[in-house]
């Protein structure tokens, strides 16, 4: 079973289910009025934004546990379809905005938006390493600033809302998304440096060639490629002394 796909979903059913309940009257869709309008625009966009975190659990569950064999780059591409769709409702999504709420929504948006080039970068090299690292940052980055823009908008700290005519306090929203960048970078630094620590201290036999354990093992600190050469004219080598000895 995959348990990020399960997670995915029951987060996305969990985040439905509390849209839904914020709204008194239910979440209707249009009012009755002539002509009528749309109701809930910014509700009936996170209740979307939701919907895409399920159904992209959904995809992953099918792909690792009822397809024949696992489809890893339709769990890509469905992966960078949702961020695309995430980027044009955020985008959408700031249109009535002013203030501080304009401007947390804004960071966020630049983060989705660089996400979005990673792993559309991603589906033609997987396994660069480099891409892996900056995913994996702004992931971070987008889980912290989201739990930040909770405090500003619907929970200040301080038990006094955010000031939209204030220019100082917008101005700390961009120094405290600063302060979320150095500390995320340094949390992914330090975890980094603490594995690094514990594998050449604790596990220092492990190499990509193998375990010093392993029977004819040999270590060597040259390239692989010419090791490889290696091997190869030694092949080479012993099909010709077959050929010889052959009468």
């Amino acid at each position: 079973m995959s348990h990020r796909g399960l997670l995915k979903m029951l987060a996305g059913f969990g985040l439905m289910a509390y849209e839904i309940s914020c709204v008194e009257r239910g979440l209707t869709l249009m009012n009755r009025d002539l002509p009528p309008r749309f109701m809930y625009a910014k509700q009936w966009q996170h209740l979307t934004m939701f919907i895409l975190l399920t159904l992209n659990g959904c995809i992953d569950i099918m792909s690792k546990n009822l397809l024949p064999q696992r489809c890893v780059p339709l769990e890509k591409g469905i992966l960078v379809l949702t961020f695309y769709v995430l980027l044009l409702l955020l985008v959408s999504h700031v249109q009535d905005s002013v203030g501080v709420e304009m401007h947390v929504h804004s960071l966020l948006i630049l983060v989705v938006l660089l996400l979005m080039l990673v792993f559309t970068a991603k589906l033609w090299a997987p396994d660069t390493f480099q891409l892996a690292v900056i995913e994996t940052f702004l992931f971070q980055m987008m889980g912290s600033w989201l739990v930040q823009a909770g405090f500003i908008l619907y929970k200040p700290v301080s038990g006094y809302p955010w000031e939209d005519d204030n220019i100082s306090d917008i101005m700390f929203v961009t120094t405290f998304f600063c302060w979320h960048v150095m500390i995320n970078a340094l949390c992914l630094l330090g975890i980094y440096g603490m594995s690094s620590f514990w594998h050449r201290c604790y596990h220092p036999s492990w190499k990509l060639t193998g375990s010093r354990e392993a029977p004819g093992y040999i270590y060597s600190r040259r390239p692989l490629y010419q090791l490889l050469q290696e091997v190869e004219h030694s092949e080479k080598d012993d099909q010709a002394l077959l050929s010889k000895s052959s009468p």
